[in-house]
């Protein structure tokens, strides 16, 4: 009687849309995704999701106010046009998935405004999504400029989300704020106000309507800005939002700004299960594709850093050596030396380290400050990388020492003239065949498709707050056991993982397990590994033995079990290997079956632990597996 009733409303549903306009449903291929769309009384374009037919976003407002424009209200509909279907294929040198196939149903909505200038809404409907975007078509020379974007998500007020909030502009250690570097607040109500009150940043996760929805941006260009999620009081809904004003590049545009034509980044909605979430590949099939490049130099895999268990000190020739020595005892392709090489070390030294390097099969890669004005930070090189001379000038320098890559810190927040900054570095060192890891930086949003040589970004409160502050180690199971459902989600990230040992003057709350489970449960091009060579040697061979083969490009992943903040168990697949990890972010234990059914190989290992410490058994794909996780524990299986 329920779903008699249940279907008799949702067709009551369907029929007033079909009423209000023709064509105003838009669906995917499977029909599990329908958009409902219409104009409201305000002539403001509307838009309502369904999946598996039940709502799980409110009707929701679409539009743009431009300083010359309004595109937001008194619109007229011009045409919607038929389903296209919209299909690509492309490769990744990194991430969860090599070889990736999309597939969307593409519909696009003509509106004028009051003065007869269009705007196109651009929608695209996936197996697992929804994406939109704006469209000036016209053509201008004149600058225009974006005042406010109207795009906003309606949740039922029974919703839940999972949000990281968005910190203030020149706050934090030397004004570097802010660089997406605070912990989740999880399963709160959706109005939930920020602490900081500064919004929420993206991936925002949401539970409504026994459903997940994961919202993020990407294809974000250099006509636009990074935007955030902020709840609009009025609309009672999420709204994005634009950059704080000081997050610019000095005498740069802050918020969007471009000559017509003109198009916006994609907003990203996608939809489903615990599975779609951390399966699916949206950030990365709408991000723009491969700029062209020759990409034989990239080449992802583990790094040895001194740095994070070390700190400055260890920024010297002797040390430096030594993590080369230990790199290649590991088979870690990379060495990172951080900040103040330059004169720690020096050209000429740099230059025996690299040969040094070259004869163990590793590659050396050096940090860089970002920053100009907008911090008073004073590591150095600074103010290298300011200006396109600039950067070539140090890019060849660069090339002529032999250095692989290079990790940018303290940038200055998501303003346009930020954005751009990010843009042109990324296509400098491309030219000079540098690899980039971005550090104190805003969400990629799909940029490691766009410039390959994008390995790795940090944003995201990683190791090395955990070896500084005791109550921040204290929140590292369930900050772990979160990042996978939203922040890495699409992008890489560059956590720095993993102490097996002991962390300075920090009591680490994970076992050894639990930081053994983690270079194959994040993503990162390159994972920069905490451990230093004296915490290495304390530890069983066959644990060794697993750490000298942790691939960083995965055929495929799938999701086994697990819940935002509570714990995760990952499959990862390399050739015929698959790599099952799980921790626990509970200071509980959990008992967890694991079905092997999916794995191709009919033998393995697991490693998890006792009282003892790290243990090892052989397994094979026909037994069921049960995995004992002690509290903020976790285990490793490669079969």
């Amino acid at each position: 009687m329920k779903r008699l009733l249940l279907l008799t409303i949702f067709g009551i549903f369907l029929n007033s849309f079909a009423q209000k306009k023709p064509n105003s449903f838009f669906t995917n291929s499977e029909k599990t995704i329908k958009i409902g769309f219409e104009m409201n009384s305000k002539n403001t374009p509307t838009y309502t999701i369904l999946y598996n037919d039940k709502i799980v976003l409110n009707t929701s407002e679409l539009g743009i106010i431009r300083e010359d424009a309004n595109f937001y209200s008194d619109l007229k509909l011009i045409k919607i046009s038929e389903p296209k279907k919209v299909t690509d294929h492309y490769s990744m040198l990194q991430g969860k998935r090599k070889d990736i196939s999309y597939s969307a149903n593409q519909y696009i909505v003509s509106l004028q405004n009051s003065k007869d200038e269009p705007m196109e809404i651009i929608f695209q409907l996936s197996k697992d999504g929804v994406a939109l975007r704006y469209n000036f078509p016209s053509a201008s020379k004149e600058l225009k400029k974006i005042v406010e974007e109207k795009t906003t998500y309606n949740f039922d007020s029974s919703a839940k989300a999972w949000l990281q909030p968005m910190s203030k502009a020149k706050t934090g250690w030397k004004e570097t704020n802010p660089a997406y570097e605070e912990h989740y607040a999880m399963g709160v109500p959706v109005n939930t106000k920020p602490a900081i009150g500064e919004g929420w940043v993206y991936p925002a996760l949401f539970e409504t309507n026994n459903n997940w929805v994961l919202i993020t941006e990407t294809g974000l260009h250099n006509k636009y800005c990074g935007t955030r999620l902020v709840y609009n009081e009025n609309a009672k809904a999420m709204q994005v939002t634009f950059p704080q004003k000081e997050e610019i590049f000095p005498n740069g545009a802050l918020n969007p700004e471009s000559e017509l034509p003109w198009i916006t980044p994609w907003r990203i909605i996608t939809i489903g299960s615990l599975n779609t979430i951390t399966e699916s590949t949206l950030g990365t099939d709408l991000a723009d594709p491969a700029i062209k490049m020759d990409t034989s130099f990239i080449k992802g895999g583990l790094s040895s850093w001194s740095w994070v268990l070390l700190k400055d000190d260890s920024v010297n020739y002797e040390t430096t050596h030594q993590f080369i020595e230990y790199a290649s005892k590991m088979n870690w392709p990379y060495c990172l030396i951080d900040a103040d090489w330059d004169t720690r070390i020096g050209d000429e030294k740099m230059k025996e380290l690299v040969a040094f390097g070259k004869t163990k099969n590793v590659k050396l890669l050096v940090w860089y400050n970002s920053s100009g004005s907008w911090n008073s930070t004073e590591y150095h090189p600074k103010n290298k990388l300011l200006t396109h001379e600039n950067r070539a000038f140090e890019f060849k320098r660069l090339n002529d020492l032999g250095i692989a890559g290079i990790k940018v810190d303290f940038f200055g927040g998501d303003g346009q003239s930020m954005i751009a900054y990010y843009h042109d570095m990324l296509k400098d060192a491309a030219d000079y065949k540098l690899m980039i890891n971005l550090h104190g930086a805003t969400l990629p949003r799909g940029w490691q498709r766009t410039y390959p040589n994008l390995v790795t970004t940090e944003a995201v409160k990683g190791y090395e707050y955990i070896t500084f502050f005791q109550e921040i180690a204290d929140l590292e199971p369930s900050h772990c056991a979160m990042l996978p459902f939203a922040r890495n989600a699409f992008d890489p990230m560059d956590f720095t993982p993993m102490a097996l040992d002991k962390i300075p003057n920090i009591n680490r709350k994970t076992t050894p397990a639990f930081e053994l489970a983690l270079p194959v449960l994040f993503l990162s091009g390159i994972q920069h590994i905490a451990e230093i060579p004296e915490g290495m040697a304390k530890m069983p061979s066959y644990v060794v033995d697993y750490l000298k083969d942790i691939p960083t490009n995965w055929d495929d992943s799938k999701f086994i079990s697990g819940f935002p903040g509570k714990y995760i168990i990952m499959a990862r697949r390399s050739g015929n290997t698959w790599h099952i990890v799980g921790i626990n972010g509970e200071n509980s234990p959990k008992e967890i079956k694991v079905d092997l059914s999916f794995v191709k190989n009919q033998k393995g290992f697991i490693i998890l632990e006792d009282e003892k410490g790290f243990k090892q058994e052989f397994i094979s794909k026909n037994q069921k597996l049960t995995v004992k996780l002690k509290p903020n524990g976790g285990f490793v299986v490669k079969i």
